[in-house]
């Protein structure tokens, strides 16, 4: 779902939030659009309108845990943690926590990542957000939802500040729903997949 969708439609932060995120041609690579969001956290009012959007979904949700994907869900996910009364949990790159870990891989275009969380750093029953800057197939936050379950949390939702709306990401999100702010600027998505209509 968009924040557009939920009443958020028209919102002048919406547009203020889209502005701010630097469009980047050919990064990493030849022919992707990649979505800066380190212009956003430049400009105070663009990066706390981000923040107060999904404080205010978020803080009468019962949430206890707000999972954090490395590297660019630490931007956002301590400041929500902090506002909504919840725990920020890192899901980290492989052998970046010096403790006792679970891990959970997922498949990539080509190979294979890992995340991990640290054993004990959630609760069994606890509810759980996940938070990341960009959601594109979903391979990701799917391992993110995967390690949260192992660990006995249930996850409430997923969210994003851009999400891609014509990739199936949410597909493969095992029912959790996803909540996304804003569309990415500098292409056309559906073109570019062959997607039609």
């Amino acid at each position: 779902m968009f924040a557009a969708q939920n009443g958020l439609k028209g919102d002048p932060r919406l547009k203020g939030i889209s502005e701010a995120i630097r469009v980047v041609p050919d990064f990493p690579k030849p022919g992707i659009m990649f979505q800066d969001i380190t212009t956003l956290l430049l400009n105070h009012k663009a990066f706390q309108d981000t923040v107060d959007i999904f404080v205010d979904r978020y803080r009468d949700m019962g949430i206890s845990v707000v999972a954090g994907v490395e590297a660019r869900g630490f931007m956002f996910g301590p400041s929500i943690a902090l506002a909504i009364g919840a725990k920020f949990v890192p899901l980290r790159k492989p052998r970046k926590l010096p403790g006792e870990v679970i891990s959970e891989t997922y498949v990539l275009e080509y190979g294979t990542d890992c995340l991990e969380m640290h054993v004990n750093a959630v609760e069994p029953g606890e509810r759980a957000l996940i938070i990341d800057d960009l959601v594109a197939t979903g391979g990701t936050m799917s391992a993110a939802i995967r390690l949260l379950e192992r660990a006995g949390a249930e996850v409430v939702e997923c969210a994003c500040v851009v999400g891609l709306p014509d990739i199936k990401g949410q597909c493969r999100l095992n029912g959790k729903p996803l909540y996304i702010l804003v569309e990415p600027r500098g292409i056309d998505w559906r073109s570019m997949l062959g997607l039609s209509g």
